[in-house]
C-alpha cells in the first residue's frame, strides 16, 4: 500500500490475494481473470508499467502485450514464465519492496488511478444488483450474499472448483480475519468439504463454511459421517443446479452443446439428517437468510440445500470475439438440436431481471 500510494496505481489482486489485498486498502479495484471484475480487467489492459509482486497469475490474455513488466518473486525460475519480462527480481516480497520503496520517485499523475477507482465501483454496483431478493428463483449471488452478511467476522471459508469460487470471490468480503481456502492451483473438485473438515478440526472456536457444488459434494458425501464421528460443526451450504454448471459455461463459450453434464442428485438435505447432521432446505428465496441463520447458530454440523437456477451465468470481465462467437454458435445448435426451451430458460434467469 505504501508502493501503491507512492506510484499513485491501482492495486489488482488475483484470487489468492483477495483474504490479503482487498479489506482496507483505497488502491484496490478488484480481481482480474476469469473469476474477477471489469474493472480489474481494464486496469490491467490500460496500464503503462505491470509490476507484479509475489504472483504466478497464469492467464495470458490478460496481460498487456506492450507494458513494461516488472515482477518480484522469491522463485527465480517463476520470473518470466507467463509473461515476457523488461526486469525480473528474486526476493522475497517484504525485503524487495523496503529496499525499491525509497529508490521510487513519487508519481503526480492520479488519472489511471482514478478512473480504475470509478471502474470498480461501477463494477461493484452492477455485481450488487445481480445479489437480490428476486422472487421465487433463488440466484446464486444473492446466497453468497447473506452468507457473507451473516457468517462471523473471523469465520473461514471453502469454496468448491466451479462456480462457488466465482461467487465466492466476488460477493465474499474479506476484513483481514476471514481465511478463504480452495483449489486455486488446480481445478481438481471436491475440495470444499475436506478442507472445511481440516480447518475445523485445527480451529475448533472458529465457524467454518464450506460452499459446495452439488457435484463436488456428491463425490464425497462420505465425509458426512465424518463431521458427525468427529463432531465437527462444519456448516455445508451446497449450490444445487443438477449440473456441472462451469463446465457447461465452458461448452457454451467454446460454441458446444453441452453433453454429461446432468446430475441426478438426491435429497442432500435427508442424506445429512440420515447421518446424524442437521439437515436444511430453502425452497424459495425467501427461505436463505432464516435457513443461512439456523445452520450457523445450530451447536453441530449442519447442511444447507439451495437449489439455484442452472442456467445462471457467470460474466467474465470481458467477453473476447471467439467467446461471443462461440456462444452464438451454441444457440444455434441447441434450436438445430430441438432445444429451444433452454434458450428461454436462460433469458428467464439472466435477462429479465
Amino acid at each position: 500500500m505504501e508502493l501503491a500510494g507512492k506510484l499513485r496505481a491501482p492495486i489488482v489482486h488475483a484470487m489468492r490475494g483477495k483474504e490479503f489485498i482487498e479489506y482496507d486498502n483505497p488502491f484496490d479495484v478488484g480481481m482480474t481473470g476469469l473469476l474477477g471484475f471489469s474493472s480489474g480487467y481494464y486496469a490491467m489492459a490500460t496500464c503503462d508499467v505491470l509490476l507484479m509482486i509475489g504472483t504466478d497469475f497464469p492467464y495470458q490474455q490478460f496481460y498487456r502485450k506492450d507494458a513494461t513488466i516488472i515482477q518480484i518473486d522469491v522463485r527465480g525460475e517463476q520470473l518470466g514464465r507467463r509473461a515476457k519480462l523488461d526486469f525480473g527480481l528474486v526476493g522475497d516480497t517484504k525485503t524487495t519492496l523496503r529496499a525499491l520503496t525509497h529508490k521510487l520517485l513519487a508519481n503526480d499523475d492520479e488519472e489511471h488511478l482514478a478512473v480504475s477507482r470509478e471502474r470498480y465501483k461501477e463494477a461493484r454496483r452492477g455485481l450488487d444488483a445481480l445479489a437480490v431478493n428476486s422472487g421465487k428463483l433463488i440466484h446464486p449471488q444473492y446466497v453468497t450474499r447473506e452468507l457473507d452478511r451473516l457468517a462471523a467476522d473471523d469465520a473461514i471459508f471453502a469454496c468448491d472448483v466451479g462456480t462457488p469460487t466465482i461467487w465466492a470471490a466476488r460477493y465474499l468480503t474479506m476484513n483481514g480475519k476471514r481465511r478463504i481456502l480452495g483449489s486455486f492451483d488446480h481445478g481438481s473438485m471436491a475440495n470444499a468439504m475436506p478442507q472445511s473438515i481440516g480447518a475445523q478440526a485445527s480451529h475448533p472456536r472458529r465457524q467454518v463454511i464450506s460452499m459446495c457444488g452439488d457435484g463436488g459434494f456428491a463425490m464425497l458425501m462420505g465425509d458426512l459421517l465424518t463431521l458427525r464421528q468427529q463432531d465437527l460443526p462444519v456448516k455445508l451450504v451446497v449450490f444445487k443446479n443438477d449440473s456441472l454448471a462451469f463446465v457447461e459455461l465452458e461448452m457454451m463459450a467454446g460454441g458446444i452443446v453441452d453433453f454429461a453434464t446432468d446430475l441426478h442428485n438426491p435429497n442432500f438435505a435427508k442424506i445429512a439428517e440420515g447421518a446424524g447432521l442437521l439437515g436444511l432446505t430453502a425452497e424459495t428465496a425467501d427461505d436463505v437468510e432464516p435457513m443461512i441463520a439456523k445452520a450457523l447458530k445450530f451447536d453441530g454440523p449442519a447442511l444447507i440445500e439451495i437449489p439455484v437456477p442452472r442456467q445462471e451465468l457467470s460474466m467474465p470481465p470481458a467477453i473476447t470475439y471467439e467467446e461471443a462467437k462461440g456462444f452464438g454458435l451454441f444457440m444455434l445448435r441447441v434450436v438445430l438440436n430441438g432445444r429451444a426451451d433452454e434458450l428461454i430458460d436462460l433469458a428467464k434467469v439472466n435477462l429479465i431481471r
